[in-house]
Order: C-alpha cells, then structure tokens, then sequence
C-alpha cells in the first residue's frame, strides 16, 4: 500500500432495516423471462423403450457428479454428449471435458465408469472421451446456465 492510500474504518452497533417493497392488488408482476428458458428440458431418454429406464438411471448416476471448478453436475454442463445401452446392459458414455488441459482429465473417466457401473442392471461400462466436437457454452443447459449467473 502506498502512502497515498488510506483505509479507514468504523464500527457500527446496528443499521437501519431497508425499506420494503410494497406490493398491492392494482400491481401486476411482469412474467418472469426465465420461465420460458427453465422450462426447456433436454430430450429425456424414453422409458418405454427398452433400455429408456436403464438410461434415465444411468443419466441421474451422471448428475451426481460434479466438475471440481463449476459447481455444476457434468450432465447439465453438456459434457455428455451420448449414452447407449446395449440389450445385455453394456453401457457407453461419450464425453468430452471443458478443455484437453483440464485438471480432472486423468481421474474423470473413471469416476465416470465407476458411478454407470453402479447403476443396477449395467453388466459393463465403457467411456469414450472425445475432443471433436470441442465443448463450449453453448452446450450446457439453461440450469447450468442459471446456476453460473449467465441467463
């Protein structure tokens, strides 16, 4: 710090409530502009298929695994491009990560296998990790999206 500079400060025993909107009859709420965009759901699997449950569940085991820097689950951040399922319960993800540098690029994949493999009714799980096509934005949902503050 300079010697130009100076911090001061001051302490206070309390401060006084800020007013409160008041809200009456004759005021109508404007329709919020986010409504559209949250109720725009990525396509879910169909679970009358035969394996659209078994890839509903294997989606949900995704969504609980979240990227070290982004507090947001890896599904929501687009990073799962595909999951089939075989008629035998093989499973395989395809996936990319935000960038090839990324810190979690060695330890993700697995992380990856281990939690469809927990899935009940997966026999194998393989996961492809792809470069091409590149993640960006654009590719996470509007949840995600919400979540970092970008809508």
């Amino acid at each position: 710090m300079n010697e130009n500079s100076r911090i001061e400060i001051e302490e206070v025993d309390a401060v006084d409530a800020p007013a409160r909107a008041r809200v009456t009859p004759e005021f109508e709420r404007k329709r919020d502009y986010l409504a559209g965009f949250l109720a725009e759901k990525k396509p879910e699997p169909d679970p009358d298929t035969a394996n659209g449950a078994l890839v509903e569940a294997v989606v949900e085991a995704l969504k609980s695994i979240y990227d070290p820097e982004i507090p947001v689950d890896i599904y929501e951040l687009g990073l799962i491009y595909d999951v089939a399922i075989s008629e035998d319960g093989d499973a395989v993800v395809t996936m990319t990560l935000t960038t090839p540098n990324c810190p979690v690029a060695e330890s993700m994949p697995g992380e990856v296998e281990l939690r469809v493999l927990s899935v009940p009714g997966i026999r194998d799980a393989e996961v492809k990790l792809v470069w091409d096509p590149p993640w960006d934005p654009s590719k996470m949902s509007d949840e995600a999206r919400l979540e970092l503050g970008m809508l």
